[in-house]
């Protein structure tokens, strides 16, 4: 057991010493030569890396590039999440060391001695990089001030921090280390202050981003930095390698003040102290780790917008991902849906297309819709399951998820984007959620009409024109969509543009009705309405206020050889009629039939999902898609035929 705990041990100090262990072989002297050659006293953990730390290591020391430093701090982060090493050690003997030195004191040597190490690179940063940066900075003005002081971040903070305090501290420490062989006092007075480190750590990313960049954009900039990693002080290493170790140096001191709380003797006077200075040096450790978990947020948005391009819009690191995924288009005029891929913001929803080649970016970005305003709701749609809508201001989509788990998902994601949009501002109202068709819905509908994108009906839901109830052909009369209230129109009663507010108040193809509403102008008396026939009753009206709807096929030479189908409707404030349309949100039916006086018969035995309606010669034969349907539809004809009118919107329907 107590092997397994030192192998441990062994492990985790040696990720966080690897920095000085990992240079090449025949390498110019270290720094000052604190280091160089220093063997850890008695059973000190060994300086060969573990087997996981190779790849890390070498990675980290080779590009310094934001992945890698990444992955370091990720695995960092992992060992100070840890709290094991919390628990009060028993002071134990290390055996075989050989030395009169007490074990603890060889440990109060060892920090010292990195300490000296530690401040000499703090001020080849501060003195050295740092100001030889801003001095060409002001002379050349070849790079501006503030990206020098953005790279560096408080590192002068914390320079004179180790060299005034920490550093001379420890040292007079050691001096009367005869007369006071204690170090957790010290420790404790000092360990607040390395909650400085945390705006270092996370600044760090975006310090080696504006590092890569500006080496390779200002000559003046790169010069400077090889000038000074060429000469003896920096020991041929580069500034993003000396840059790295001020992340390190606080999980240095918890591992060493630990080890040295497990070398003290159990009744030692430093053993209270040094053991609460290791709470505190946890507390420190803790805000880094916070640091670190917003780079690696950081990191993880933008590895998103890289796929995205880094399209200059959509590039903000205040930004938060909350989902993505991909799901299936609706679209209005092919038959079958479309992939597509979505991103979820905290402020907005990008709508994507995968590219064919993925060459850098992986999606193009077709569509962006802000969450303040973006309407969700569930799409009730026989032929396409699992689908919901998302109306925002830009746009009106119409999508599918792979499954009923997933769409609730995304309606959950979404709605609580919206939500806490709408929290944060309170001139934003809580979205509507109130069932198609009703009149508040209508209402807002038109309070909103080119304020958002609309909904478009799709091209198969109609066979006509939804204003002027003309059919649509190939030729003289194909569809059109109004871009303000999202109708299926012919170009006659499209032909009319104005001004939309979610286009950026460009002029849009609208309908005669919306172009009305929208700019107020009177219109010519030859393109006034007429007067509404007899067959122009909405279907989507009939339907959502119906006693019964659904698609009957319609049999016999009455309705043509080919037996079409038709969107069969008795509307509940016309009970006694039948009407047949050619698509559900036809605005004008192609027959209607009064249904007083009509006998309501069976068909043929062969088929018993047929039926007739029969009076005076005439004859109907209809075929329900199944016998339950067939039903349902016998007994609302009969009803009908006898005058059965409903007392009231309490009575039950037989609707589909």
């Amino acid at each position: 057991m107590e092997g397994a705990s030192e192998e441990t041990l062994t492990s985790v100090s040696s990720l966080v010493t690897v920095f000085e262990n990992s240079r090449m072989t025949g390498a110019v002297p270290r720094v000052h030569g604190l280091e160089a050659g220093h063997q850890q006293p008695g059973c000190r953990a060994p300086t060969s890396a573990g087997p996981w730390e190779k790849p890390t290591v070498e990675e980290a020391l080779e590009s310094g590039s934001r992945t890698v430093s990444r992955r370091y701090l990720s695995s960092l982060k992992n060992k100070l999440s840890s709290g094991a090493w919390r628990k009060s050690y028993q002071p134990g003997t290390c055996p075989g060391s050989g030395t009169q030195e007490p074990e603890e004191k060889k440990i109060v040597l060892e920090l010292l001695e990195t300490e000296q190490a530690y401040v000499a690179r703090l001020h080849l940063l501060d003195q050295v990089f740092f100001q030889e940066l801003l001095k060409e900075a002001r002379s050349s003005k070849a790079f501006p001030e503030d990206v020098v002081r953005l790279i560096f971040s408080n590192i002068s903070s914390i320079y004179q921090f180790h060299s005034q305090f920490f550093l001379p501290e420890l040292q007079r420490r050691l001096d009367d280390w005869t007369t006071t062989p204690r170090i957790g006092d010290v420790i404790q007075k000092l360990a607040p202050f390395l909650k400085m480190y945390s705006e270092y750590v996370k600044n760090f990313e975006r310090a080696i981003e504006l590092l890569a960049t500006w080496t390779d954009k200002s000559p003046p900039f790169q010069e400077v930095i090889t000038r000074i990693q060429s000469s003896e002080a920096s020991a041929s290493l580069t500034l993003q390698h000396h840059m790295l170790e001020p992340v390190q140096r606080i999980p240095r001191y918890e591992l060493l003040l630990k080890e040295y709380v497990q070398k003290l003797p159990g009744q030692a006077p430093d053993l209270a102290d040094a053991q609460k200075a290791l709470d505190m040096i946890f507390s420190a450790a803790q805000h880094s780790n916070a640091a670190i978990t917003e780079m690696e947020r950081l990191q993880e948005l933008w590895d998103v917008y890289q796929r995205l391009g880094l399209e200059d819009d959509i590039v903000d690191p205040s930004n938060t991902l909350l989902r993505e995924g991909p799901v299936l288009k609706i679209s209005f005029r092919r038959s079958g849906p479309m992939e597509r891929y979505l991103f979820l913001f905290n402020n907005m929803l990008l709508y994507c297309v995968p590219r064919v080649i993925q060459v850098g970016a992986h999606f193009q970005v077709r569509t962006r819709i802000d969450v303040a305003g973006m309407k969700v709701r569930e799409l009730t749609d026989a032929e396409f399951p699992h689908s919901f809508l998302v109306s925002g201001k830009q746009r009106t989509l119409e999508l599918r998820a792979r499954s009923q788990e997933e769409m609730i998902s995304w309606l959950q994601a979404c709605q609580a984007a919206i939500d806490q949009i709408e929290k944060r501002n309170e001139t934003f109202k809580a979205a509507v959620q109130s069932p198609e068709g009703d009149p508040q819905e209508q209402e807002l509908q038109s309070m909103e009409l080119g304020l958002r994108a609309p909904q478009w009906v799709r091209d198969k839901m109609v066979t006509m024109c939804m204003r002027c109830q003309e059919p649509f052909n190939a030729l003289t009369r194909r569809r059109h969509h109004c871009r303000a209230c999202g109708y299926v129109v012919c170009a006659r009663c499209s032909d009319y543009r104005a001004e939309l507010k979610y286009d950026a108040n460009r002029p849009n193809r609208v309908c005669l009705d919306c172009y009305t509403f929208l700019t107020g102008n009177v219109l010519p008396e030859e393109k006034e309405d007429k007067r509404r026939g007899i067959l122009e009753k909405g279907a989507v009206a009939g339907s959502e206020q119906s006693l019964i709807c659904s698609f009957l096929q319609l049999l016999g030479d009455k309705w043509g050889k080919s037996g079409p189908r038709g969107w069969c409707v008795i509307p509940r404030d016309d009970p006694l009629v039948l009407y047949v349309y050619a698509a559900p949100q036809d605005m004008r039916a192609h027959t209607s039939i009064p249904l007083l006086g009509y006998q309501v018969t069976t068909g043929p035995q062969a088929d018993p999902r047929v039926f007739q309606l029969q009076q005076s010669g005439q004859l109907y034969t209809f075929k329900a898609e199944s016998e339950e349907l067939k039903g349902r539809w016998v007994k609302a004809m009969e009803r009908a035929a006898s005058g059965w009118i409903p007392g009231g919107p309490n009575d039950k329907d037989l609707s589909d």
